[in-house]
């Protein structure tokens, strides 16, 4: 009975030792900090949805009566931008982009007294295209995280190189044709932003995106007749603004 008593001892302190080293449990590590910040690339497509603020020639004011039967609109139309930006911490990232805004088609119509009668007599058809390159900084903030889901807003400053191409006056009663050159001219353009950012991969994020962006004005060159006998001044298209859509990509560099 004592043999028993004393193995049975000597089996539970002999094993103590196992036993204390299944129970020990290391401190648990920290993770490792996750590292935001740092270059990307993006590029975007979409659509732009333009609106013309207001047509303005010299004759306008010179005939006694005048008005727009059509004030003048543009066509939706496709457009393209590359970037290269810098996300500072988890909420604030600026990125400067060259995009490429391609001819939106533009009609209007108005109509005029030719003869000083006081009466109506006389109409315009205008038509042409418009296409831009605009070059613009922009800041966005990130607006939390939702399982990979990144709202944003954010706004630019930049220029514009506004292009009136193809632009034709027709003069339907009297049988009359003119038209205008190509008159590049740059201008400041702004822009407010807001979208949504999905995190597919640790470095690729898809963002689609939408930008009220205002683009300035732009101008033909002289407006000349078909015979090329007058000459007149260049017609001003103002305050052109545009509606975006974009589905875009960003690939984080580190």
């Amino acid at each position: 009975m004592r043999k028993s008593l004393i193995a049975v001892v000597a089996a539970w302190l002999g094993g103590t030792p196992a036993l204390a080293a299944d129970l020990y449990v290391e401190d648990p590590v920290d993770p490792a900090p996750v590292v935001v910040g740092g270059w990307y690339l993006r590029g975007h497509l979409g659509m732009s949805n333009q609106r013309l603020g207001s047509m303005e020639h010299e004759l306008f004011d010179v005939v006694a009566l005048h008005e727009f039967v059509d004030e003048g609109s543009f066509d939706s139309a496709p457009l393209a931008g590359v970037g290269i930006g810098y996300q500072f911490n988890e909420w604030l990232r600026m990125d400067g982009i060259v995009e490429y805004r391609g001819k939106a088609d533009f009609s209007a119509l108005d109509r005029y007294d030719g003869d000083g009668d006081g009466v109506f007599d006389n109409t315009n058809d205008y038509d042409g295209a418009k296409s831009e390159w605009l070059l613009m900084a922009n800041a966005y903030v990130d607006i939390g995280d939702w399982y990979g889901v990144k709202p944003y807003v954010g706004a630019g400053i930049g220029a514009s190189r506004n292009t009136i191409s193809g632009f034709r006056d027709i003069n339907v009663p009297m049988a009359g044709v003119a038209y205008a050159d190509e008159d590049p001219t740059w201008n400041f353009a702004w822009a407010l932003h807001a979208g949504v950012a999905y995190q597919a991969t640790e470095r690729l994020a898809i963002d689609f995106g939408y930008s009220y962006v205002d683009l300035g004005d732009a101008k033909t060159g002289n407006i000349r007749a078909y015979d090329g006998s007058v000459v007149n001044a260049p017609m001003h298209f103002e305050d052109i603004t545009s509606h975006d859509f974009k589905l875009g990509m960003r690939y984080a560099l580190q």
